[in-house]
């Protein structure tokens, strides 16, 4: 099994959830969350003058999928759906899954996804 862990624009997130059910992925997680990259955050101009919003609002998508899910597609989705071509467009991790447990029923593995 593969988590695949994304930070996208939070406007982007209906694109990218269409997209991946429709693929097949059943379930994920999405999480609020702040950050910046190599660009520092956003400067803008106001009437007070040049600012900097450091943390800018992204969300973090999380999705365990089994090793029968085309991993390259899945990503090539999220790219398509997220991009702007801005940026700030977001982060893709991918890392393996050791186990997985259903917390209800007790099952293991790739059947409980």
């Amino acid at each position: 099994m593969k988590k695949i862990e994304c930070y996208i624009r939070p406007e982007r997130l209906e694109k990218v959830k269409k997209a991946l059910f429709a693929l097949g992925v059943k379930g994920m997680s999405i999480t609020d969350a702040k950050g910046h990259g190599h660009q520092g955050g956003i400067k803008l101009t106001g009437r007070a003058g040049d600012y900097v919003v450091e943390w800018i609002d992204k969300l973090k998508l999380e999705l365990v999928v089994s090793e029968t899910m085309p991993l390259e597609k899945i990503m090539d989705i999220i790219v398509e759906n997220a991009a702007t071509g801005k940026p700030g467009d977001g982060k893709i991790f991918v890392l393996p899954v050791e186990e997985a447990i259903r917390i209800r029923t007790r099952e293991t593995g790739e059947g409980i996804l």
